[in-house]
């Protein structure tokens, strides 16, 4: 799947999630709680999200590879290109 693809699927549940945060400037290689202001309950709100929409899991683990809206495509791709090609 594309990372740009992937990448719109993130800032669109971060959008929902957090609809104060301003995801129009977002630096890919940068952490995300940092641009955006993001707590950790919105962190768990967007993992809920991934797991709402696409049937996604993210084991408590694997937090740390969704620092980044980059890292979020990396690891993101593989478990969404199933749903998103089906």
């Amino acid at each position: 799947m594309a990372d740009e693809k992937v990448k719109g699927i993130v800032l669109d549940i971060i959008a929902t999630v957090a609809p104060d945060a301003d995801i129009s400037d977002v630096d890919p290689a940068k952490r995300l709680r940092d641009q955006l202001d993001l707590d950790s309950m919105d962190f768990l709100d967007i993992v809920m999200e991934l797991r709402k929409r696409y049937k996604v899991e993210v084991p408590k683990e694997d937090y740390p590879r969704l620092e980044s809206l980059d890292s979020c495509a990396e690891y993101l791709g593989p478990k969404l290109e199933a749903h998103l090609t089906s």
